[in-house]
């Protein structure tokens, strides 16, 4: 096993085994290079599995809700979203998430996708919620953006991918 094999960026990597304290090294596995346990005995593999992520794009009396996270630089917004809990489904998790965030009740949903997002090595699970309530921000948003649905615009990596895919699911049929 060579130390020269390149390995992907790796969110958080560790660098001993958690089971019995041996340094972790490259080594080809699956075809990939992967962090392994240097006693062979032990066996653990670090795959540096994506984390699952839930996002909701947040349809509230008629408009889309755009949010700005309190660590984000003014004038970004994004979709709401969240980490996927344990013993959670995806669709319990995106309603979760704009509950907490929000403290709106999601009505309808419905799964508009999933998308890779390698930069942060996460996937994410995206719905769209019709929300009900009031909207009250939690600590960690610090600013809502309201669009018509007309004129939302998806971006280019990660939830704007699924804003994308929900536009384009709206159009009229042969329509641009």
């Amino acid at each position: 096993m060579s130390d020269e094999l390149v390995l992907p960026p790796i969110v958080r990597a560790p660098r001993f085994c958690p089971y019995c304290g041996a340094s972790l090294s490259p080594r080809e596995l699956g075809g990939l290079a992967r962090l392994a346990c240097r006693d062979e005995l032990c066996g653990y593999v670090f795959w540096n599995n994506p984390t699952p992520v839930v996002a909701a794009l947040v349809q509230w009396r008629g408009q889309m809700v755009l949010a700005r996270n309190a660590a984000w630089e003014e004038k970004k917004f994004g979709i709401i979203a969240g980490f996927l809990e344990r013993d959670e489904s995806p669709e319990a998790g995106a309603m979760r998430e704009v509950k907490e965030e929000l403290d709106l009740d999601c009505q309808r949903w419905s799964l508009i996708g999933a998308y890779p997002f390698p930069r942060k090595n996460e996937v994410i699970i995206a719905y769209h919620v019709e929300a009900e309530g009031e909207i009250r921000l939690s600590e960690e948003l610090c600013e809502v953006k309201l669009v018509a649905p007309d004129q939302l615009q998806g971006w280019d990596f990660g939830t704007g991918l699924a804003v994308r895919d929900w536009l384009a699911k709206r159009q009229p049929e042969g329509g641009v």
